[in-house]
Formats: C-alpha cells, sequence, structure tokens
C-alpha cells in the first residue's frame, strides 16, 4: 500500500464541514477557526455567494489553458488594479506564493541583466528553488539550491542598505510584516529606505505580500502604510479563499514579452472565478475596514492580558508573544478552548483569521486565552 511522504506533523482531527469562522471535524465537534488555513480564508468558509459563483463556473467549463482568451483573467487584473490602487501595474497570476515569489525575482533578473539578490533576517518566501534561495532557513534549503547570489541583511535595519544594495544587486525582496518570522512589521522608515536605496542602484523592489497582503493588514497591501510604490508585489493565500491562485503585480516600466514567463494552471476558469468573487465580497462587505477595525479592538484588548509579553501586527495579522512555550498555548486552545490558532518560534501565537470576523468572535477568542494562560 502507497503511504505519504511524511513531512506534516499532525493533528489527530480531521475535518469535514466548515462556515464562517466554524469548522467541524468528524466527530461533530466544533471549532473556531482563527487561522485561516495559514491566512488563506480571507472571506471566510462557505461564503454562499463563493459557493454559488465557483458551482456555476465548475458546470460551465473548469479549465483550459492560457492558449485562449479566459476573460475572467482580464476581469480579475481590472478589479484587482482599482481595488488595490494600482491600476497602471499588470498582472501575471500563478498558483501560489512561491511560485509568484519565482516569477518576480526572474523578472527582477530579466530587466536588470543582474544575478545578484538581497533579502532579509528570517524571511520566508517559498520553498521552490528560487523562493527557498532567499529563505532564512538553511535546513530546508538542499545543495541544489543555488544561494551563492543571494545576501541577507537585517531586516528593518536601515544602516546596513548602502552597502548591501549595489548596483550589482537585481532584487530586494521583503514581507511588509513577516508572517513565518513571527508577525515582525517592517517599519515604513525602512520601506522607505528600500525604495530609496533601489531607486539609486537599480535594483527591483519585490513586496512579497503574500501572507500580509489582500487587505489583511487593514490596507490591501501593508507597505501602503508606508507610501511606497515597489516594482513588484507578489500575492496568493487569500486571494483565492482556499483555491489555489496567485499573482505578481507587475509596475508599467518592466515589460512584456511572448514566452517571457508562463505556466499551465495559473490563472484558470475556476481560479479567477475564486479570485473575483473574493475582490467582489471584500468590497460588499467592506472586509478591509473590518480587519482594521477588529484587528485593532484585538490587538489593544490582548496587551492587558497577564502572560502576555508583546503584541505585534497590523489588522488580523496578530503576533502575540507569550511567557510559556507557545505550543502548550496552542495545544490548550485547540484541544480544550476548540480554536485553531498558530504559531512561530518558541513563544509567539499567530493569528490569521478570515477578514469577516466579528467582535463577538474577538471576544471569544480572548476570554478562551486569558482562561489558558491563567492555567
Amino acid at each position: 500500500m502507497m503511504n505519504l511522504f511524511n513531512v506534516y506533523p499532525l493533528y489527530d482531527i480531521e475535518l469535514v464541514k466548515a462556515k464562517g469562522s466554524t469548522v467541524w471535524d468528524k466527530n461533530g465537534q466544533e471549532y473556531l477557526d482563527l487561522y485561516g488555513g495559514h491566512a488563506v480564508i480571507s472571506i471566510g468558509h462557505s461564503h454562499p455567494t463563493y459557493v454559488k459563483r465557483m458551482t456555476e463556473q465548475l458546470n460551465n467549463i473548469g479549465f483550459y489553458s492560457n492558449s485562449i482568451i479566459i476573460s475572467g483573467q482580464q476581469e480579475l487584473a481590472e478589479k484587482l488594479g482599482r481595488v488595490s490602487g494600482y491600476e497602471d501595474y499588470t498582472l501575471f497570476l500563478t498558483n501560489s506564493g512561491a511560485e509568484s515569489n519565482e516569477n518576480a525575482l526572474k523578472l527582477a533578473s530579466f530587466h536588470t541583466g543582474r544575478k545578484k539578490v538581497v533579502a532579509f533576517s528570517k524571511a520566508f518566501h517559498g520553498r521552490t528553488a528560487g523562493a527557498v534561495a532567499v529563505t532564512d532557513n538553511p535546513s530546508i534549503v538542499a545543495p541544489i539550491n543555488d544561494t551563492s547570489h543571494v545576501s541577507f541583511l537585517p531586516f528593518n535595519g536601515i544602516e546596513g542598505l548602502e552597502a548591501g544594495i549595489t548596483e550589482e544587486t537585481a532584487a530586494v525582496i521583503v514581507e511588509g510584516i513577516q508572517g513565518v518570522g513571527g508577525i515582525q512589521v517592517a517599519s515604513d522608515a525602512f520601506l522607505q529606505a528600500l525604495r530609496k536605496r533601489c531607486d539609486e542602484t537599480g535594483a527591483q523592489l519585490i513586496l512579497d505580500s503574500v501572507q500580509c497582503g489582500y487587505g489583511r493588514s487593514g490596507q490591501f497591501f501593508s507597505h501602503q502604510f508606508a507610501g511606497i510604490h515597489p516594482d513588484m508585489m507578489t500575492t496568493a493565500k487569500g486571494m483565492g479563499n482556499g483555491f489555489p491562485i496567485g499573482g505578481v503585480l507587475i509596475a508599467p516600466h518592466i515589460q512584456a514579452s511572448y514566452g517571457l514567463l508562463g505556466t499551465t494552471f495559473g490563472g484558470n476558469h475556476l481560479a479567477c472565478t475564486a479570485a473575483n468573487v473574493v475582490l467582489d465580497v471584500i468590497q460588499e462587505e467592506k472586509l478591509i475596514e473590518n480587519a482594521s477595525k477588529v484587528g485593532d479592538y484585538i490587538q489593544k484588548e490582548l496587551k492587558g492580558i497577564p502572560g502576555i509579553t508583546e503584541v505585534r501586527g497590523r489588522g488580523l495579522m496578530i503576533g502575540i508573544e507569550v511567557e510559556q512555550p507557545v505550543g502548550t498555548v496552542r495545544d490548550a486552545l485547540l484541544f480544550k478552548e476548540h480554536i485553531f490558532c498558530g504559531y512561530s518560534g518558541k513563544h509567539t501565537l499567530r493569528l490569521l483569521p478570515s477578514l469577516a470576523i466579528d467582535q463577538k468572535i474577538a471576544d471569544q477568542f480572548l476570554q478562551s486565552l486569558k482562561t489558558v494562560l491563567a492555567n
């Protein structure tokens, strides 16, 4: 009998149903989902508009390749440009965050004719060859993944940028808010200094917005708090509310040509339908404003809870530094309080809920966390 390649440590939980921010396992146990499967569930599980339009699309046509017109792609580009404020950019569609970062790095190298890349401490950009090379975790970099062209600078460190980013640098890639790195927010001054240094050297600035984008921070892209325009932004995670889709938003000075990039599944009919529904619901239900409002409320309330040493993040991307080992806290929340949360490192609890959660859900979590930290 063939078994699965055993790379995921699994909870002994099988989920069979989901609605909004509630999920149920096969035994009928109900859980509150404040993690959304790594920030993927942006508008809530099984949103009725999402289910309806995905079903309609599947009944019409689910897939064909990029050799024909797929009108949903242009609809998505126009909608994404309008909602994000980047209407003069172009869009290349992919299937994942890692693939988006791969293509952004490749475009930067094509555009500049250069090879060197600057990334930052505790960065996570994916597991494929180019993306893992700019990820600050040697344990997932295989010998085949060449890293000789990559240098890492301190995240949020402005002083080293002049020496670290030069006329040999093709790309600078940075997360607006580090996810795996522990919900570390790139300061406005740091992002502004990066933009300035890239302008001076011709290096292309790539904002990895895979986890922190799509309204999660309270702006469409978290770097918009700093008032900068990157040369490229990469997206995925919440873009399709569970259907695999990613994208690269590309500034006008980077030119396309036939065959420059390509993908079989990227931008297929179902993926574009999913992404278009997500943007419609984000606008109709004012979810970016909600993320800001509910996120601010949660962060304010967290700061008064004993056992919490620091609260980081923006909007509904929240890192909670706890005194005790985070694994104990996360397990108590999951198995006693029946709440899904994430974690990073040894002491950081990670919240990445649907952008549609309300104060009632926030209060339920806050009360459960108080209970767990008090025991």
